[in-house]
């Protein structure tokens, strides 16, 4: 399914992706040596059933994991990438932490990754790493717009992973996103120009980034949902939802004061 937002729509949207920001900012904040994973979870509930919205996690129950999820935010803490299953671990300085939030208000989800590095020790490999998926993300952004098409996105990003030296995994990327969180089409991390669906104004995407040092090879860990790089090395996450434009795409997972 793709579905097109109307006007009011993406008002609701830009108000959905704005609750996200303010959440991920906060437990950046709060995301400190000795923060364990669980307390993540429950302040991204509280300040979710706080704010009205949704979860888009907690009922979720994909083909790819051991549903339904049962938590409020992935935390994704050194080898492990994507789908991050929180449990009892306390934050070490040096961690490198994804944080992946995804929520719905309104009629409209919204959904936004960021990582950091926890404490004061900053390895720069991992400092390296989130770079990537930041540039990669701004890349992707930039060429997203009416008439391009989604290979234009995914040759955008991966280009930038490839030129930092990073393997790139095809089989998870970016979403078509609206009145759920998982749409059509995929947005792949690497992909060619002109290829791909045409994009729409009015359509949201969420765009996200995603690395592992080494490899782009991936294990699931034992709680059935939590990916992991396979050889155990460091990983970075970034993701923010857009939307297209008549005149090129806006991101709608940034704080107020970002807006114009």
């Amino acid at each position: 399914m793709i579905e097109i937002l109307n006007p009011t729509e993406l008002t609701r949207a830009k108000e959905t992706g704005i609750l996200v920001a303010d959440i991920l900012q906060t437990l950046r904040n709060r995301s400190t040596v000795g923060t364990n994973l669980l307390d993540i979870d429950r302040w991204a509930q509280t300040m979710i059933v706080e704010a009205g919205a949704l979860s888009c996690y907690v009922d979720y129950a994909p083909s790819f994991g051991r549903g339904p999820f049962g938590h409020y935010i992935c935390t994704a803490v050194n080898d492990a990438v994507l789908h991050g299953l929180p449990y009892d671990y306390t934050l070490a300085d040096g961690d490198l932490l994804a944080l992946d939030l995804a929520v719905s208000k309104r009629g409209v989800a919204a959904d936004s990754a960021i990582s950091i590095i926890v404490g004061d020790s900053k390895p720069p490999e991992s400092v390296a790493m989130i770079s990537a998926t930041e540039r990669a993300l701004s890349a992707g952004i930039a060429a997203a717009g009416p008439g391009a098409r989604i290979g234009h996105i995914s040759h955008a990003i991966g280009s930038v992973l490839s030129e930092a030296g990073y393997p790139i995994n095809a089989e998870f990327g970016g979403h078509g996103i609206g009145s759920t969180m998982h749409q059509d089409p995929h947005v792949p991390n690497t992909g060619r120009p002109g290829r791909g669906y045409k994009l729409r104004p009015g359509q949201l995407l969420a765009l996200e980034p995603w690395v592992m040092a080494d490899t782009a090879e991936l294990i699931i860990d034992a709680d059935g949902w939590t990916l992991r790089s396979a050889t155990g090395c460091r990983t970075a996450h970034s993701e923010h939802r857009i939307a297209i434009t008549d005149d090129g795409a806006e991101i709608l997972t940034m704080q107020a004061e970002a807006h114009p």
